[in-house]
């Protein structure tokens, strides 16, 4: 995935269906995010709040992604440090909430974790089926296809969670998965953050910088 990051033919999401794809998974995301984010609070469950806010900053970055698109490497590179950014702190907050409720926790509701994860989990496949012919673009756009596949992966494993806690009779396994989640968002902040660096990086140089409007 992240061997094409010098090519100077990468896609940049000048594409009217790329562009009807991204706007479709932004509603699927903020809708997500408010369900979920309901759910957690309800069924006191850290990790389905961790997901729920990889929702929100999905639909934001996305939203930045659709702003961004056709515009020169140099601004297109400067969204995806945003979102590297975005990224790196939800992580930050997600671990630090999630040792505070290990001395504040109380069981989580594993019905409703497992019910609302496969609802979340539906929603992201769809994400991912509507974006993977796009997944090899630039900065901006790869970024993108990151934060879907990561969803569908923290939704898989707050499925897991939701049987930990079934279980185990304890919040134990919901704060292990909101850990992992955590982590995940961690290293794709790093990840997106490097490839941006790298392609500001090429949008500065004068001699590349005609590539950034070839398109």
């Amino acid at each position: 995935m992240a061997g094409c990051c010098n090519h100077e033919t990468q896609f940049d999401g000048v594409s009217q269906t790329y562009k009807r794809r991204l706007w479709a998974v932004i509603a699927i995301n903020a809708v997500m995010f408010v369900v979920e984010m309901s759910a957690g609070e309800a069924a006191g469950s850290q990790a389905l709040k961790a997901d729920a806010l990889d929702f929100l900053g999905d639909a934001l970055t996305y939203g930045i992604s659709l702003a961004v698109i056709g515009a020169s490497l140099r601004t297109r590179s400067m969204a995806a440090l945003g979102k590297g950014v975005s990224l790196l702190l939800m992580g930050l907050w997600v671990f630090g909430s999630t040792l505070w409720q290990v001395f504040a926790a109380g069981v989580p509701e594993a019905q409703v974790m497992g019910v609302i994860g496969v609802m979340a989990l539906a929603a992201n496949l769809l994400s991912v089926a509507l974006l993977a012919a796009y997944k090899d673009g630039d900065a901006n756009v790869r970024s993108v296809w990151l934060c879907s596949r990561n969803d569908a992966i923290g939704n898989v494993a707050v499925m897991i969670a939701a049987l930990g806690v079934w279980g185990t009779a304890t919040g134990w396994p919901d704060l292990i998965v909101a850990g992992i989640m955590a982590g995940l968002f961690l290293s794709s902040a790093f990840q997106i953050l490097r490839q941006a660096i790298s392609e500001w990086r090429q949008g500065k140089a004068p001699t590349l910088d005609h590539h950034s409007h070839a398109h």
